[in-house]
């Protein structure tokens, strides 16, 4: 009979499952953590207060007044999702598309385009709405992670166009021309008021097909990107080492002759204090503790 619990299950398939899944359960955490809050805020009849919380977390706002006080925004909303089926959808295009590129490419690199197609997804949005008259004047908010999806899709697409795929599990398909399904679906909607942050899925589709151009050159947008984030990573690890070395240093001063008599006859009278309890009531009766003390004073 298998021992193994459900959480340690989990656990184990979150932490071998890959970068895909990684990302899929950072969305359900986020996910969950907003239903938490909607329905505390239910309970306690303050949809208005929480739901302007949620709303300035987790939300990207088109107007860019509002988006200059809310810069988070261009990530939190990457990875948060209000509705059951607008996660689930997302999630399980994400699951396919994430193994696909796992195979193909490798994990970092699955998190880099995550990232920065969704981020360019958010700033095309948001320069749409600056720019084009239908659009200015009206406010939107954009939350979810399609505009990341589409740039790891189409990555896909533009880098293997031949990659056949079961639509329906019944109908092969090539990658190439179900991407451009995806992508002329989004143009022709543009300017509709459908609920669909359409600019924001063809920022990322943009960013996607710009992510596998000359892709084993080191000018390679994502290459570049993983070259810098590798450096910080470097950095940041080397100071983090410096200033444990220097706490270390702190702690381990010299001691004033003082100090040191003290600690001496401490550790002496601990000593025999354990050396009696030995002659009365033997080695064994010595905790772990005891033992290990006289252990480390007998190296001295």
């Amino acid at each position: 009979m298998n021992n193994t619990s459900f959480i340690d299950s989990l656990r184990n398939f979150i932490r071998y499952g890959g970068m895909t899944v990684k990302i899929i359960a950072f969305n359900a955490i986020v996910f969950l953590l907003i239903q938490i809050i909607d329905v505390y805020a239910r309970l306690m009849q303050k949809e208005g207060a929480f739901s302007e919380f949620i709303e300035y977390v987790f939300t990207l706002n088109t107007d860019l007044s509002i988006f200059i006080t809310q810069p988070w925004a261009l990530i939190t909303s990457i990875v948060a999702h209000f509705t059951f089926m607008h996660f689930a959808f997302n999630m399980i295009f994400m699951y396919f598309s994430g193994k696909m590129f796992e195979q193909i490419f490798d994990q970092k690199r699955l998190l880099y385009t995550y990232i920065l197609g969704g981020l360019c997804g958010g700033i095309l949005e948001i320069i749409a709405h600056a720019v084009f008259p239908a659009l200015q004047g009206t406010y939107s908010v954009i939350v979810g992670a399609s505009g990341s999806i589409m740039a790891i899709f189409l990555s896909l697409a533009f880098y293997r166009p031949n990659l056949k795929v079961m639509l329906f599990g019944i109908f092969p398909i090539r990658l190439f021309f179900l991407a451009l399904f995806f992508l002329l679906s989004d143009l022709i909607s543009l300017g509709l008021d459908d609920g669909t942050a359409h600019f924001a899925h063809i920022g990322g589709a943009l960013f996607g097909i710009l992510s596998v151009y000359k892709i084993n050159s080191s000018n390679n947008v994502v290459n570049r990107l993983q070259m810098i984030g590798d450096r910080l990573s470097i950095f940041f690890s080397k100071l983090s080492s410096i200033k444990l070395k220097k706490k270390k240093s702190v702690n381990s001063r010299f001691k004033t002759d003082e100090e040191y008599n003290m600690e001496k006859k401490s550790n002496q009278q601990k000593t025999d204090k354990i050396l009696d309890k030995i002659s009365k009531s033997g080695y064994d009766s010595l905790s772990k503790k005891e033992k290990d003390f006289l252990f480390n004073q007998s190296k001295k």
